[in-house]
């Protein structure tokens, strides 16, 4: 796309938070600006986090659909039915604290979590508005972690990193949420541990590829729920999103200063 736009692309304004999706190093090289919509829909992904990992492990998808298909009315007098896991008393472990992760922290706080764990980059200093966060290996976070949160950015070090051994790590009761990108995920290995019971379930706004094939085995499985990369889908957010593209795309035509400017 770079090739075909040549010499006279001078600015690259997207539409989004992350930018896996640019060759950063090469649109270096060719001095082209680019602008991200970061920061203004930080809080938008941290309630879509919150509310996947609560619909995820209440099992809210799978018992609507009982309404529907008879499931209810069979179920009557059954203790055992549709049991989900709670937040309280569970340990969080959140894999990349930055800006998204940190409101989940504080969204998270209200649920009584016992403990909060963060593998990231590098240690966080946290303010007193924050739940107390442990900064641990991965290792550790893996083994300790009822619900392993994937909020951290897809570069060369974070690509393939929850595979067939961070699932074998991670408890047989454990429920692992990703909301940062597909890529992170070796999604035949995630697919393995809901299928063989290594992991208890999965809830997904991210995935490989999208949109996700309709008749794909991640839509089949009954302990993983799935949402189709919603994150920033919502009113106020879309609507800074795209006041920032354009001030981004502005600014960077007419040599003034981007608002949101990677590079």
């Amino acid at each position: 796309m770079l090739d075909a736009a040549g010499p006279s692309l001078a600015v690259v304004s997207t539409f989004s938070v992350g930018y896996d999706h640019i060759d950063v190093e090469e649109v270096k090289k060719r001095n082209i600006k680019v602008g991200v919509t970061a920061d203004v829909s930080t809080k938008a992904c941290a309630e879509l986090t919150v509310g996947l990992l609560l619909a995820t492990t209440r099992r809210f998808f799978a018992s609507a659909a009982q309404i529907t298909n008879g499931g209810w009315a069979r179920s009557a007098g059954n203790a055992q039915w549709m049991l989900g896991r709670s937040l309280a008393g569970s340990t969080v472990g959140i894999f990349g604290l930055g800006r998204i992760a940190q409101e989940v922290l504080k969204m998270l706080s209200v649920f009584d979590v016992a403990k909060f764990l963060y593998n990231s980059h590098s240690e966080k200093v946290l303010d007193a508005t924050f739940p107390p966060a442990e900064f641990v290996s991965f290792e550790r976070l893996l083994r300790e972690s009822d619900f392993v949160v994937c909020t951290a950015a897809l570069n060369d070090q974070t690509r393939g990193k929850f595979d067939r051994n961070a699932f074998t790590a991670m408890k047989e009761t454990s429920v692992f949420i990703n909301v940062s990108r597909g890529a992170l995920v070796d999604q035949d290995a995630l697919v393995w541990a809901l299928q063989t019971g290594q992991i208890w379930a999965a809830g997904l706004d991210v995935m490989i590829p999208e949109p996700l094939p309709t008749d794909h085995v991640l839509t089949t499985l009954p302990n993983c729920t799935l949402l189709p990369h919603i994150g920033t889908a919502e009113m106020k957010t879309r609507d800074a999103m795209a006041e920032l593209a354009a001030d981004n795309l502005i600014g960077g035509l007419f040599d003034k200063k981007m608002p949101k400017q990677l590079c």
